[in-house]
């Protein structure tokens, strides 16, 4: 019984000993590519705020809404029946007064805040657009944002480049080395929407002057490659 498990054990060790011998294990390659792509927005999002205060919370509230609406028919009006308006954000909350030294804090009333966004695509209505908001109630303006309707095209292009550079990087570093490259291993990506600010117009334009510039699309691929003799 004893020789029947010692020339099993035997038979595993040798098997175990040619698979070892047969199944080396393969380094990889690993290289970084980043490419960007410079592209003029088509797209603008601009938010606007109406803040209204009143000792009351209803008519703080009611006041608001009226000046929201009317800011909402102003920006129809430049931007069109259909324009792509909405509400991101309404709060309505009390107002205190605190004591220097201390104290309790004493309610002086309410404020409502609504915050609405217009999709704006003719750029060169920004301006007017934020002007005409400001004239009908608007007394905040909350951010404006820059962008393309449709982003995949220019993204896949930038991966495309990255991909690209980070294959050429994998096959310098193998040529340096003495080695080759084989197949992928791995491949990952990373994309980012850069703007790029233009100098913007003079004081004295008749608007408020905004120069869109360009969008810097960014994208990088890390790509692992088989590293062969």
């Amino acid at each position: 019984m004893r020789l029947i498990r010692s020339a099993a054990a035997s038979l595993l060790l040798t098997v175990s000993g040619v698979a070892q011998q047969t199944s080396p294990t393969r380094g990889v390659i690993r290289a970084f590519g980043e490419a960007s792509v410079s592209v003029r927005p088509d797209l603008a999002r601009v938010a606007v705020g109406v803040t209204t205060q009143s000792p009351a919370a209803n008519d703080a509230s009611a006041k608001n809404a009226d000046q929201v609406t009317a800011v909402i028919a102003a920006l129809r009006s430049v931007l069109g029946p259909s324009a792509d308006i909405r509400t991101i954000s309404y709060t309505l909350g009390p107002n205190y007064q605190y004591p220097p030294a201390g104290g309790q804090p004493t309610l002086t009333g309410f404020a409502a805040n609504n915050t609405i966004e217009a999709v704006v695509t003719d750029l060169s209505l920004i301006g007017r657009v934020i002007d005409t908001a400001i004239a009908a109630g608007a007394n905040r303006v909350e951010n404006l944002r820059l962008g393309l309707k449709d982003e995949d095209p220019v993204r896949l292009q930038a991966l495309r480049l990255a991909g690209q550079k980070a294959r050429q990087k994998a096959e310098s570093m193998a040529q340096g080395t003495g080695i080759h490259v084989g197949a992928v291993v791995s491949v990952a990506e990373g994309s980012a929407v850069m703007p790029i600010a233009l100098p913007g117009a003079g004081a004295t334009a008749a608007t408020t002057p905004v120069v869109p510039g360009t969008l810097d699309i960014q994208a990088t691929v890390t790509l692992e490659l088989e590293a062969l003799p």
